[in-house]
């Protein structure tokens, strides 16, 4: 057989050669910007080609910080066909983490959208790798700022070649991206993408079973290009044809129920907190969302009476997927199989609550206290990973050790896995509640709290406890004008839960803190109790 590399080059290739005439919309802070592939290809050249001329080397990494817009786009593929290395530098972490990253990354350039660069002239001084700024702006002129040496994106491609030829010896090998990890305790860690592993991670989002990405859909990634390649859905969708709608800076629920509408998107992804958010402008408002066939929700568990709501009440397919910053991050998905279908709407339900089994080409082991768990959905284990789109170290990090051992990559995850094969997150193993050498799973207390029609979130936390270890606590952000009473939420989980895993007390706040990427921040939340309690 053909030795052909596997490149992201290939994959703009293909749009250029036989998707032309199909669209990227793209949403920026003056309104609308619609263009063909045949135009974005032309201006991805440009890109590439003024880059060659900056003196961007190949291996040198060029950091993007920047929300989901065709500029943005272009630099997903305007960067690594020519053989250097995209850095997206997620725009929420700490100014600390930022200069943290891009250091620690070792950037030659940065490309930033011009409501960003504030933050950026925040950390100027302590940034030394970085030689040059590249604003994207909509405006002829660049806005007023202490950043040097700064260009404009659109003066550079205005004197780039829309003909430009990318690298054709890349190997497929060679790093083509890379991305940090949210944060949530130390520094942020770095995982290296490469040509190989984009290209199968992309391939395996076409399959039909797993998201089915196609000449037919349009696309609308919610999830942010500046975190895990926004699932790899703009790289997707560009290859496999799909219109790819971008919804820019600053969005809110109403903005993207406006998009799926006008533009009758069809697949879209986010995290639970966007959905719980677009399931409350749902309720106030009257949006057309029948063209919708599959909302991905990742990044932490989805409340089984999110999903409910969407399918139930507003006729959305909602699917289910599990994946991190190092498995690029697709690694299971939440399927019915044929027969499955005929269960009880219930126990379909409960199957589709789960994170799903693994799409093919990543493979498994759930490890206990005792080496592999039973696949009885009841012996926890901690998931352990890899496959052709799963990193296998962490960037120049002496944790590595840790993470990566004998070729499986230890994600922190405990799960439970069913006859099915299915698994399900019990929780994160520096998350999950010891009270009495025993396991309580905040996951399943956050999801029947949530199960209420007055609750809009719910976080439960391990608190020390002198006789017990540790107990759980419940805190809750109700829905604007509702009121419930703790007992209520007592009544709702007493019959699903043993009594000593009922958290010792519930606290309703007014907002529960969250990561860069929008998980709850326990750490954070456990500190919030702590003091909450002192004060008391």
């Amino acid at each position: 057989m053909m030795n052909v590399p596997l490149t992201i080059t290939s994959m703009l290739e293909r749009a250029e050669k036989f998707f032309k005439k199909k669209q990227v919309v793209s949403r920026t802070h003056s309104g609308i910007t619609k263009y063909t592939y045949e135009e974005m290809g032309k201006r991805t050249r440009r890109l590439a080609s003024a880059l060659t001329k900056l003196g961007v080397q190949r291996g040198e990494k060029v950091g993007t910080f920047a929300w989901n817009h065709h500029r943005h786009l272009e630099a997903y593929f305007a960067i690594p066909g020519m053989g250097a290395v995209l850095h997206t530098i997620n725009i929420r972490l700490s100014p600390s983490h930022i200069s943290y990253i891009i250091n620690h990354a070792e950037d030659e350039l940065v490309f930033i959208d011009e409501d960003l660069v504030p933050l950026i002239e925040e950390i100027k001084d302590e940034i030394p790798t970085v030689k040059a700024f590249i604003i994207m702006t909509d405006k002829k002129e660049l806005p007023q700022t202490t950043l040097q040496p700064v260009y404009s994106y659109e003066q550079l491609l205005a004197e780039g070649d829309p003909s430009f030829p990318f690298l054709q010896d890349i190997d497929e090998n060679e790093p083509a991206g890379m991305c940090y990890t949210s944060a949530t305790t130390g520094n942020p860690k770095g995982v290296v993408y490469t040509h190989r592993s984009t290209v199968l991670h992309c391939m395996s989002l076409g399959l039909a079973d797993s998201v089915g990405v196609s000449e037919n859909d349009i696309t609308m990634p919610v999830v942010p290009m500046f975190h895990v390649n926004a699932w790899s859905l703009p790289y997707a969708a560009v290859w496999f044809g799909s219109t790819l709608v971008l919804p820019g800076p600053m969005f809110t629920p109403k903005v993207l129920l406006e998009l799926v509408e006008e533009e009758k998107v069809t697949i879209t992804a986010g995290v639970p907190t966007i959905w719980l958010g677009l399931l409350k402008e749902l309720e106030e408002g009257n949006y057309d969302t029948s063209s919708l066939r599959a909302t991905l929700c990742g990044g932490s568990a989805a409340p089984k009476a999110m999903i409910a709501a969407f399918e139930q009440k507003y006729n959305i397919p909602f699917i289910h997927a599990y994946g991190m910053t190092e498995t690029s991050p697709l690694v299971t998905l939440a399927r019915l199989k044929s027969y499955e279908t005929e269960l009880e709407h219930a126990d379909q339900l409960n199957i589709r609550a789960k994170q799903g089994y693994l799409v093919p080409g990543v493979d498994m082991k759930v490890v206990g206290k005792n080496g592999e768990v039973k696949w009885d959905g009841e012996e926890i284990g901690e998931l352990l990973l890899r496959g052709p789109w799963i990193a296998s170290e962490y960037y120049n990090d002496e944790r590595t050790a840790d993470a990566f051992k004998d070729g499986w990559l230890h994600t922190g995850d405990v799960v439970t896995v069913d006859e099915e094969g299915s698994i399900k997150i019990v929780d994160r193993i520096k998350d999950v509640i010891k009270s009495g050498g025993e396991w309580i799973s905040s996951v399943d207390l956050e999801n029947a709290l949530m199960a209420h029609e007055a609750v809009f979130e719910a976080a439960v936390v391990g608190v020390p406890h002198q006789e017990w270890q540790e107990r759980p606590i419940a805190c809750v952000v109700l829905k604007e004008n509702v009121k419930v009473e703790k007992e209520e939420l007592y009544e709702l989980l007493r019959p699903q839960f043993a009594k000593w895993w009922l958290p010792d007390d519930i606290l309703f706040l007014s907002e529960i803190p969250k990561s860069s990427v929008g998980k709850f921040l326990k750490r954070a939340l456990r500190e919030q109790i702590k003091n909450y309690y002192v004060q008391s």
